[in-house]
């Protein structure tokens, strides 16, 4: 069987087949979408449907009923086309029995442009959230300030056709919108060897949100190990698989550092 908080250096179908069925609370990942990024292993030239659905079969049956898998994916445009794999993907899931909770988008604030002088620049990838069944842990971040927080009046409809004064109050802050900007690269300061790091805030807003302290929280495609670290700093247990032994090494030694040293992050 698996063991909680730690991370392994091997293929996550594999590593999956000894998770016990429901026993991932929360899954946040980003897989090595349409080989845009090179990995330093056999999954950029094997990558494709054949791995990704029987992945998402898996999740399915570990993930917990009411638990959520936050998928991060963009498109690579090929001869002037963006793929559509991301939804494909989106689609897949719900075939295997997953909900679509929400579409979401990250937003990177920083990087470096590239793309096509056809198009406008590309800047955003989706962050699609299933649920199996109907969600059981919902802890929406409000940290979007209100433009209007004074008493305010509004008239509400009865059943008899007449209106009544109904009086409330916005509080100051509203829960935030489905599109969340993050600073990327050397902007947010966590810069590692690895070609497709998201930011630690991303990890731990989604762990936050989908998920309780000492819930259990699996990332497939560990890479750098961000979304263990974020689970640390969340008081949640973690899981992780990472075929590249060098991104492999740089996640252990960031887990090892935050269990030396919680201060630092």
């Amino acid at each position: 069987m698996i063991e909680l908080d730690k991370i392994y250096n091997e293929d996550c179908l594999e590593g999956m087949k000894r998770i016990a069925d429901g026993a991932v609370d929360c899954v946040v990942t980003s897989p090595p979408y349409d080989n845009m990024r090179t990995y330093g292993n056999d999954i950029d030239k094997t990558w494709g449907d054949h791995v990704w659905k029987p992945i998402v079969r898996e999740l399915f049956r570990v993930i917990a009923d009411g638990g959520v898998v936050v998928w991060v994916v963009g498109d690579a445009t090929i001869n002037g086309s963006e793929t559509g794999t991301s939804f494909r993907q989106a689609l897949y899931f719900m075939e295997c029995g997953f909900k679509l909770h929400d579409t979401m988008m990250y937003i990177k604030n920083g990087g470096i442009n590239r793309g096509s002088l056809k198009a406008y620049q590309q800047k955003f990838e989706y962050m699609f959230v299933f649920v199996k069944g109907d969600i059981k842990c919902v802890n929406l971040i409000r940290d979007r300030k209100n433009k209007y927080v004074e008493d305010r009046i509004k008239q509400v409809r009865q059943k008899d056709g007449t209106y009544k004064e109904h009086h409330f109050k916005t509080s100051e802050y509203g829960v935030r919108y489905n599109y969340w900007i993050y600073d990327t690269g050397k902007h947010n300061g966590e810069v590692f060897d690895h070609p497709a790091q998201f930011p630690l805030s991303l990890a731990k807003d989604h762990i936050i949100s989908w998920s309780n302290p000492c819930d259990t929280i699996l990332d497939p495609f560990i890479g750098s190990g961000t979304t263990a670290v974020a689970a640390l700093m969340e008081k949640r247990h973690f899981i992780g698989f990472e075929t590249n032994k060098e991104y492999f090494d740089i996640a252990q030694g960031r887990i090892d550092e935050i269990r030396r040293n919680p201060t630092l992050f």
